[in-house]
């Protein structure tokens, strides 16, 4: 997302052309290829940016403000963790060429799970966590299984483990919701970092927090771009670095003084913080992220590659497992209470911010950024639309329209690029 742009080196440029002028900083004319070239290959994840932040600046002035008042601003991460975690789940899924109609029953079965388990018979909630983890990995094994070795197609497995951990569902709670979970365990969906040092206005820690997390972005924004230079790669002119750092560190200021101005960092979004990290670095570095995108790509280039075909699928789905899992404790947590309605529509919700994040319906595109960013359009959306007092009926609609809008693009650019 904004990253310095590779360019053709065929033929190289005259002595004070394009790519001289870009290292230096300085020509127009090189700086406005550079950024056309850099819109052009990001389009779709800054379109998505853009009508994020076009969406957010709409219902802050339609709702008088109220969108962006901490306190709302805490509730939309809370209110979209859970979604937000099967979407970077259900990207790679998407990436890899396949779809999982089952993450939100699979979260609902979860979740009545670690309710049987932590209300009724007792169990500790740590212990209890780690069991519900395990199954959501058995579980996405399971499904993986079918997919990768037997050879069934993913949207059929998945249908049939939607209806199985469905009926799983009713069955673990009785068709009753169970409630209340210990403290320990709500604040997993509904706690916050504790107060340190002095009393203030603010938040210290998330004070701190936001201020590590400039310096990170800041230092690693200059890492990159020294190294796309030492490599002899073109990258954007001096100023317009500099006003993206600039850009950078004034979002992360605004965002960091709403939360400490409240109650400070939910612990969901410390979650969400470090699968976004740690996803990130897999699909981008990794062996297994490449080879996800080799195999959404091209499954045949890829295994005449080299690529061990089923076991990454067998594997993305097993991940899946996982996320879904941890996506019924935080929805469980945040609730208070394993309740059978659980995980209605996730899978929907999941699917439509991976697509609305830049995934391709044919596999090999899209980034776990792109997921985050596809959910938050949603999830403003959704808040949105309720601060206003639109009717749910008209936000399904709009909804839909916004999902149609994205993969239509999507499919209009791939036939620009390609002629």
């Amino acid at each position: 997302m904004g990253s310095p742009v590779k360019t053709d080196k065929n033929p190289p440029p005259p002595a004070g052309g394009a790519a001289a002028a870009v290292k230096d900083g300085g020509a127009p004319a090189g700086a406005a290829g550079l950024l056309l070239q850099a819109a052009r290959r990001n389009m779709r994840q800054y379109g998505m940016i853009i009508a994020l932040v076009l969406i957010a600046a709409l219902f802050q002035i339609w709702s008088g403000g109220i969108l962006l008042k901490p306190q709302n601003v805490t509730n939309l991460i809370g209110q979209n963790s859970y979604i937000l975690i099967l979407a970077i789940g259900m990207m790679v899924v998407i990436i890899a060429g396949h779809i999982d109609l089952s993450v939100g029953s699979l979260a609902a079965f979860v979740s009545a799970a670690a309710a049987v388990m932590i209300i009724h018979h007792h169990v500790p909630w740590p212990l209890a966590l780690v069991a519900c983890l395990l199954i959501g990995a058995i579980a996405g094994a399971w499904q993986g299984y079918f997919i990768a070795y037997v050879g069934i197609p993913s949207f059929i497995v998945t249908l049939a483990g939607m209806l199985l951990f469905r009926g799983g569902t009713q069955i673990f709670l009785e068709g009753q919701s169970i409630s209340p979970f210990p403290r320990g365990f709500q604040k997993i969906g509904n706690g916050f970092l504790p107060e340190v040092g002095p009393h203030t206005n603010y938040h210290n820690l998330t004070l701190l927090i936001g201020l590590v997390v400039i310096a990170i972005a800041v230092v690693q924004e200059i890492r990159d771009r020294r190294q796309q230079l030492a490599y002899d790669l073109d990258v954007l002119p001096r100023n317009f670095f500099l006003l993206k750092l600039l850009a950078i560190v004034a979002c992360c200021v605004a965002f960091t003084m709403t939360l400490a101005s409240y109650h400070g960092v939910p612990i969901v979004l410390l979650i969400l913080a470090g699968l976004l990290i740690v996803f990130g670095f897999v699909m981008r570095n990794a062996v297994i992220g490449r080879h996800v995108y080799a195999l959404g790509g091209n499954q045949a280039a890829a295994k005449l590659s080299g690529v061990k075909d089923k076991r990454v699928v067998f594997l993305v789905f097993v991940n899946m497992g996982v996320l879904a899992a941890l996506a019924g404790l935080v929805y469980a947590a945040r609730l208070n209470a394993g309740v059978p309605q659980a995980g209605i529509n996730f899978e929907l919700e999941a699917i439509a911010a991976a697509f609305i994040g830049g995934a391709s319906a044919t596999g090999g595109v899209g980034t776990v950024l792109g997921a985050i960013i596809g959910g938050l359009v949603l999830g403003v959306l959704n808040n949105g639309m309720s601060l206003v007092g639109i009717g749910t009926d008209y936000q399904q609609v709009i909804k839909g329209l916004v999902l149609l809008a994205a993969v239509g693009f999507d499919v209009w650019n791939k036939r620009k690029v390609g002629s």
